[in-house]
């Protein structure tokens, strides 16, 4: 079998007493998207900047490519730099300003002297117009672009070094909603075009649906369920999963009017202080009194199905199924 790009393993990142991470497993084979969902607050940007170096993790394993880059050197990463890169939230404030668009995205062809700066402009030139930006504007600053333009700009940052892994992280959330899809259908085609894998951060299941291969839902630091997008979305397993799903926008109003909205009753806890037992029973409808005591684990996959972290999908620890309410269905 062929290495994964990414692997981490049991990896815990603490600020203080926040509990950003706490114990998340993931792993993204070569050319397949991951999208890594959840609310905001839920720690997902946090996995993306550990996985990048950008914040130290507290414990944990993170693999590139099969070495292990968890306690490497700046110096001793930054060779590695050039097969990951990240492509940020707000395209405002990622864009130096001072710099044109040119320097912009041949900044990482110079730090890791691929190519002079003479020779850079037509990679540059091949590289805007790849993500739909007309060559002319080279010379011009961020401040003269849209925000759909400069995230365009970010994209052919991250991909002129022909990276193995980019890490995007809500790449559409600052956008207007008429802007979004078309950079989603931008990111689909380069990744099919050019075969880099990538770990998808966002808060919007349906933002994920057409473009990931794989999904892994979310909550409170822990992974909650995992699994292909397909099965993912016609048989969720979590009950949070389950809720975001009947929170997203349905265009057809025939599907929208027969689909049960599930709502969540009070707030995400703080990750200061999780809850004992499973870090969603205080807000899920279905939580009965092994929820409250013990941590589930992921199942295995070996069950005949992905894996899902709650006791509804546990026999040995699911409640009499004749119990009203207890349903898995949404």
């Amino acid at each position: 079998m062929n290495e994964p790009v990414l692997r981490i393993d049991s990896l815990v990142k603490h600020y203080g007493q926040v509990r950003a991470v706490d114990g998340l497993s993931l792993t993204i084979g070569q050319g397949e998207v991951l999208g890594l969902v959840g609310e905001s607050g839920s720690g997902k940007s946090t996995v993306g900047k550990c996985v990048l170096r950008l914040t130290e993790p507290t414990s944990g394993t993170i693999t590139l490519g099969g070495r292990d880059v968890t306690h490497l050197s700046r110096r001793a990463m930054r060779p590695l730099r050039r097969d990951v890169h990240m492509v940020f939230q707000d395209p405002y404030s990622s864009l130096n300003p001072r710099f044109s668009i040119e320097q912009i995205v041949s900044e990482p062809l110079l730090r890791h002297k691929v190519m002079r700066r003479r020779e850079a402009g037509e990679r540059v030139a091949a590289m805007l117009e790849k993500v739909g930006l007309r060559t002319e504007m080279m010379s011009r600053l961020p401040h003269e672009l849209s925000g759909g333009q400069r995230q365009r700009v970010g994209l052919a940052r991250a991909l002129v070094l022909e990276p193995k892994l980019v890490v995007a992280d809500e790449p559409v959330s600052a956008l207007d909603v008429s802007v979004q899809a078309s950079v989603l259908n931008l990111i689909t085609d380069l990744q099919r075009d050019m075969g880099f894998s990538c770990l998808f951060i966002t808060h919007d299941l349906s933002v994920v649906e057409f473009l990931a291969d794989q999904i892994a839902v979310m909550y409170l630091g822990k992974i909650v369920e995992t699994g292909p997008t397909a099965e993912l979305f016609t048989g969720p397993r979590h009950p949070y999963t389950q809720a975001l799903l009947s929170a997203a926008p349905v265009p057809d109003p025939a599907r929208a009017r027969e689909r049960r909205r599930i709502v969540l009753s009070g707030d995400v806890p703080s990750p200061l202080d999780p809850p004992a037992g499973c870090r969603f029973h205080t807000r899920c409808p279905l939580a009965f009194d092994a929820c409250r005591t013990v941590d589930p684990a992921l199942t295995d996959p070996r069950d005949g199905d992905h894996p899902a972290a709650c006791h509804l999908v546990t026999p040995e620890r699911r409640p009499d199924a004749a119990v009203p309410g207890r349903t898995l269905e949404y």
